[in-house]
């Protein structure tokens, strides 16, 4: 994997090692979050890939645009998050499984005061998930929920009888983007790694949450009808983000932009 873009002079926030990054421990540094965070707030990064005419999944997933570099740094930036944020639909549709606590990182998370594994933070107003599925069932932490103050309760007790932690974030029948990192925060998740669904990353984008966006650009064209990678309410004003550095392997680019305060 080899370097086209560096991080520019001077940011050292988002300082990029030289390369190159065919190690695990290369892509850490070169994706660490940055630190400190002030306190009390939380970063959230969104991962995600796209073909070259924009389409996020194909044939209703986004495996088949990825690759096994793609796959590398999806799991590495698993092992740098705090929590993995994630929308029902995609819960439903990738067949989501609970992050994997891995050796390689191990000290790297225990001296950042992380837990083994990243929690995954479910984002579902209606809580229509399969609380039997080992995401529910057997994770090495326990799957957070995300809902709104009006969730069925009788979901809300399912969730919790399958080992779910359920977090009101919205005070009615919707979660509300802006309140859901606040609670994550809260638990102490600061370091957010939000995978989609497109809906649902919107939603975040529309609330001014994203903070950082790291984008596969797949060699891939697909054609047909497949949402964009954000599909949900319009930004009223476009956030203009900064590429703080583009990788390539086998003609996929893995780019990382950071927005721009204001």
């Amino acid at each position: 994997m080899r370097r086209l873009f560096p991080t520019p002079e001077g940011d050292e926030t988002f300082a990029t090692p030289a390369g190159p990054f065919d190690t695990l421990d290369a892509l850490a540094d070169a994706y660490a979050y940055p630190a400190p965070l002030p306190e009390g707030t939380a970063w959230m990064r969104a991962n995600m890939v796209a073909s070259l005419d924009g389409a996020a999944r194909h044939d209703g997933r986004s495996q088949p645009l990825s690759s096994d570099a793609d796959m590398r740094i999806f799991g590495v930036l698993r092992a740098l998050a705090d929590a993995v944020v994630v929308g029902a639909e995609t819960v439903r549709q990738e067949g989501y499984r609970p992050a994997k606590a891995r050796e390689a990182f191990a000290e790297r998370r225990a001296a950042l005061g992380q837990t083994p594994a990243p929690v995954i933070a479910v984002v579902s107003a209606g809580l229509d998930l399969d609380f039997s599925a080992p995401l529910f069932t057997s994770p090495v932490v326990p799957t957070v929920l995300l809902t709104g103050a009006e969730a069925d309760p009788g979901r809300m007790r399912a969730a919790e009888a399958a080992g779910a932690r359920v977090v009101i974030a919205g005070a009615g029948d919707r979660v509300d983007p802006a309140a859901a990192v606040r609670a994550l925060a809260g638990l102490g998740l600061r370091r957010l790694l939000a995978e989609g669904g497109p809906r649902l990353l919107g939603q975040f984008a529309a609330a001014g949450v994203v903070d950082e966006m790291c984008l596969t650009i797949a060699p891939l064209i697909t054609s047909g009808l497949a949402p964009r990678i954000m599909n949900g309410p319009v930004v009223e004003v476009p956030e203009r983000f900064t590429p703080a550095s583009v990788l390539e392997e086998d003609g996929f680019l893995f780019t990382r932009y950071v927005r721009e305060r204001r």
